[in-house]
């Protein structure tokens, strides 16, 4: 009686492990939109991006030294590092800059097409192959972002056209990352991101000769935006890690619900119907693209 007990609940128990780390993520990615939006009363997203990016550079700093592991650190595949934080950098901004304008569900609702636009470049960009249940799973989820940003039925604002754009830099980021992990370790690829997006942020937030800082007030936001960015991309590496991504895929998916409770709580913002269910199609075909390959 014993074996059948630990055959049923085995798989149970990654499950449970990823599902908190996934919860823990998904409070930082929402703790970063809020931080971001105080920040924004006084910084633009260069800024923003500029704090953001020195304080991963302290953590991942003291987090190499722990563990003596500045021996991982070189400029092997720089070029490629290089076009990844361009990508990101990019995205992030634009992304920034979309919390600020937009309600927050209808940002997450389009961050969550990265994955299509993955499948619909990594042919020409990775070498993969398109398959017929990779173009029909980008044709569904374009249906999905039609939904959400209704063009013509409502105007296309630059808040939307940045979250939309926002999804393809990090799609860029994903692909670029995928080439760097066959012979690149995570440490560095870590450590060369948070050093990168501090230049490139202060290169374009002083491009004008006026950089500003944030008051005394808004420190902790700024300090807060640097801490659950890493923090968020290291749950869910880590549930990744513990489950499968069919598994972690969907959990990720409560960031949007997470997202229009929140926005609707703190910033009274109107949950909209079509935009839930846009980013439900979305969700549906990101989903059996990922079981889909898993069969495969």
């Amino acid at each position: 009686m014993t074996l059948p007990a630990q055959t049923d609940t085995a798989p149970a128990v990654p499950a449970l492990r990823a599902a908190l780390w996934m919860l823990g993520a998904i409070g930082c990615f929402l703790t970063m939109a809020v931080a971001g939006r105080v920040l924004a009363a006084e910084l633009d997203t260069f800024e923003i991006m500029t704090w953001r990016s020195l304080t991963g550079v302290v953590i991942i700093c003291l987090v190499i030294t722990a563990r003596s592991a500045w021996g991982q650190v070189s400029t092997h595949r720089f070029g490629l590092h290089v076009l990844r934080n361009v990508a990101h950098f990019t995205g992030q901004n634009l992304w920034f800059y979309a919390i600020t304008v937009i309600p927050l569900a209808q940002v997450f609702a389009l961050e969550f097409t990265s994955p299509l636009w993955v499948l619909m470049l990594s042919p020409l960009l990775l070498g993969e192959r398109m398959t017929r249940r990779r173009m029909l799973s980008g044709l569904v989820g374009f249906a999905g972002i039609l939904l959400i940003t209704r063009p013509g039925a409502q105007a296309l604002s630059p808040g939307l056209i940045a979250a939309a754009l926002c999804a393809i830099g990090f799609a860029g980021t994903i692909m670029s990352t995928k080439r760097l992990t066959r012979d690149v370790s995570t440490m560095n690829i870590l450590f060369w991101l948070t050093v990168m997006q501090a230049v490139f942020g202060l290169v374009c937030g002083g491009i004008d000769g006026d950089f500003a800082h944030p008051s005394a007030a808004l420190w902790p936001a700024a300090v807060l935006v640097g801490v659950a960015g890493l923090a968020a991309h290291f749950c869910v590496t880590t549930a990744l890690s513990i489950a499968p991504a069919s598994i972690v895929a969907p959990m990720d998916f409560l960031r949007l619900p997470a997202a229009a409770v929140l926005g609707l709580l703190v910033y009274g913002e109107a949950l909209d119907p079509l935009v839930l269910i846009g980013a439900a199609v979305i969700f549906g075909a990101n989903y059996a693209n990922i079981r889909g390959e898993r069969r495969a």
